[in-house]
């Protein structure tokens, strides 16, 4: 299409309102995908010129999530919720702070934690070991235990959008490799028996690929080898 007329879009901010304006390529022109070849580098401008998120901030994987991003969030966060309200999910919301005592027990999930974790060294004049949330199995499961009283309570399914903290030692990313993830989804269920367990994997499936399909992301799904952990609990 040498010689021919394009266009390229142009972002413009203008009373809070992202527009899409039209701008005329003349021939010859550089076209403006070949100025990123880097995916890093265009994905960094983007949410940066659009006011969604800042990297700037002085501490390595955090970062700061700006008024239009935040517009965003809660677009994505309702809609997450009504999908999973109208399955007979419950939403719950856990502390950060997650004993040792109960990380410890699995270790299983200390093996694959444990160099992600990040220490509450010191608090006051305490001495209590405590660890900020890489994930929430360890702390759910003892509530469970306390919560479900009969098997007339299964099956028993919760749900939580919370930040959790990785002590990523590797180069950060925004958005993609953090420290502090703070829109992280989980879901965790109890069943009475195998049957209702993978009844419930096979309807986490289709309620992930409704959030994915409503965003526009595309995914692929894949089947984990050990379908039950060490506890008898279903993954996913």
């Amino acid at each position: 299409m040498q010689g021919h007329n394009i266009f390229k879009a142009q972002s413009i901010h203008s009373r809070g309102t992202f527009i899409a304006k039209l701008q005329l390529i003349k021939p010859g022109e550089k076209r403006p995908r070949e100025k990123w070849r880097n995916f890093t580098e265009w994905f960094n401008w983007v949410i940066m010129e659009t006011g969604v998120y800042d990297y700037r901030y002085p501490v390595k994987g955090a970062y700061v999530w700006r008024p239009y991003g935040m517009k965003i969030r809660r677009l994505v966060e309702s809609y997450v919720r009504l999908v999973h309200d109208e399955t007979g999910h419950q939403e719950v919301l856990f502390p950060v702070f997650i004993p040792y005592e109960f990380f410890s027990k699995e270790s299983e999930h200390i093996r694959g934690f444990e160099n992600e974790v990040f220490w509450v060294s010191k608090g006051g004049a305490g001495e209590e070991r405590l660890i900020l949330r890489p994930t929430s199995e360890t702390a759910m499961m003892p509530m469970f235990k306390l919560w479900i009283k009969d098997h007339t309570d299964l099956p028993f399914r919760v749900y939580q959008i919370v930040s959790v903290f990785r002590a990523e030692t590797k180069a950060t990313r925004p958005m993609i490799r953090l420290r502090e993830i703070s829109m992280f989804k989980e879901a965790h269920t109890a069943h009475a028996n195998r049957e209702d367990a993978e009844r419930q994997v096979r309807e986490a499936v289709e309620i992930y690929k409704k959030i994915f399909d409503y965003l526009g992301i595309p995914y692929l799904i894949s089947q984990r080898l050990s379908g039950i952990n060490s506890l008898g609990r279903f993954t996913r």
